[in-house]
Formats: C-alpha cells, sequence, structure tokens
C-alpha cells in the first residue's frame, strides 16, 4: 500500500489508539474524570491527525531524497522524537488553557505522554511497516513496492 492512502489508514490508526492514550493518561494525570479529558482527547488528536500528515509527508519526501533510503533503528528514533517535539509546541498551551493551569504545569502534566507517545510511535511504526510493507520513500532506488 502507497501514496495517500498508505497516508489516511497510517494516521487513522495512530489515531484512534493515540486518542485513548492521551485521553486515559490525562485523566489518570490529572484526577479529572475521562469525560472531562475526553473533549481536551478530541481537540489533541485533531491537531495531531493534522501535523502527522503533514509530518509525515515532510519526512518521506526528505527520506527520498537521501542516499540511503534505509529505515534504520536511528531513522526510526528520529522520526518518532521529532513528531512528538514538535507536537508538543501546539499541545502544551492547548492542555494549559483547556485545564486552567500554568504552561508549566501543563508541561508536568504532558511528562508522562512526552515519554509514552515517542514510545507508542516508534512501535506503531514498526508494526504498521511490518503489516503494510515498507512506503516507497523506504525501498531501496529502482525498486517498488
Amino acid at each position: 500500500m502507497q501514496g495517500v492512502k498508505r497516508k489516511l489508514v497510517y494516521v487513522t490508526a495512530y489515531e484512534i489508539i493515540g486518542m485513548a492514550i492521551s485521553a486515559l493518561g490525562l485523566a489518570l494525570l490529572s484526577g479529572n474524570a475521562p469525560s472531562s479529558t475526553g473533549p481536551l482527547a478530541v481537540i489533541i488528536t485533531t491537531i495531531a491527525v493534522s501535523w502527522n500528515f503533514i509530518y509525515n509527508a515532510l519526512f518521506e519526501r526528505w527520506e527520498s531524497r537521501q542516499t540511503s533510503r534505509t529505515r534504520t533503528l536511528k531513522r526510526r528514533i528520529v522520526h518518532a522524537v521529532g513528531f512528538q517535539l514538535t507536537l508538543v509546541v501546539y499541545l502544551i498551551p492547548l492542555i494549559a488553557w483547556w485545564m486552567g493551569i500554568s504552561l508549566l504545569e501543563a508541561l508536568l502534566l504532558d511528562m508522562a505522554l512526552i515519554v509514552i507517545i515517542p514510545c507508542y510511535t516508534f512501535v506503531f511504526n514498526w508494526a504498521f511497516d511490518l503489516i503494510f510493507g515498507l512506503p516507497a520513500s523506504a525501498l531501496p532506488a529502482g525498486e517498488s513496492a
């Protein structure tokens, strides 16, 4: 599976699982009910879906221009950490505003998710590639999916 279809399947599966992790994680960390953190998780997911699609398109464009197009452990780690760090720029102010807390408190609240989500991203990406095959950007030059 390649192209837009691959990206849509990837983003949909990734974000449904990620939304559940976020809603439960925020509820447990804040002591609030999931009914309070659930809507926040939906907003976070909406932002994450949009950014995930853009980030992966940019990453694959960069990856396709590299001499080595192999998805090494290092490249997978850079992908997962890069996505999460850039996403945090959007999420910390949102969490602070939604929950009526300071940016520092929102950062501290989000710390567990900041650790868990890159691990989830790493495992999800690896499993997705095993199930659906590598994208064209990660195949050796001249080889097609």
